[in-house]
C-alpha cells in the first residue's frame, strides 16, 4: 500500500518543488506517465505482490528505463522522463523492499 501511494505522493512533491508556477500541469503530466503500468496487463497473472516489475515488463526493461533518463535533459519531455524516471525508481525501491 505505501508503495502504490509513494507513485502519488513523490510526484506531487517533485511538482511542488519544481515547478511551483506549473504545479497542477507539472503533475498531471507526470501522472499521466502512471500509465507505463499498462504492460502489467501483458503478464500472468497481472499482479503479482512478489514479482519485481523492474527487468519483468517490457516497459520496465534497461534500455526503456535508459530511455527514460534521457528525456529527463531534453527540455520540452523532461516532465515525461521525470515521471517515468520517478516511477521506475519507486519500482526499484519496490524491489529491494
Amino acid at each position: 500500500m505505501l508503495h502504490i501511494l509513494l507513485h502519488f505522493i513523490v510526484p506531487a512533491l517533485v511538482a511542488k518543488l519544481a515547478y511551483r508556477t506549473q504545479l497542477l500541469n507539472a503533475y498531471a503530466i507526470i501522472m499521466t506517465t502512471m500509465l507505463v503500468d499498462l504492460d502489467h496487463l501483458l503478464a500472468n497473472p497481472i499482479y503479482d505482490p512478489e514479482r519485481c516489475s523492474i527487468g519483468f515488463h517490457p516497459l520496465h526493461l534497461p534500455i526503456p528505463i535508459t530511455l527514460y533518463l534521457i528525456l529527463c535533459f531534453i527540455p520540452k519531455l523532461r516532465l515525461i522522463g521525470l515521471g517515468l524516471t520517478i516511477h521506475m525508481a519507486l519500482d526499484a525501491i519496490d524491489c529491494v523492499v
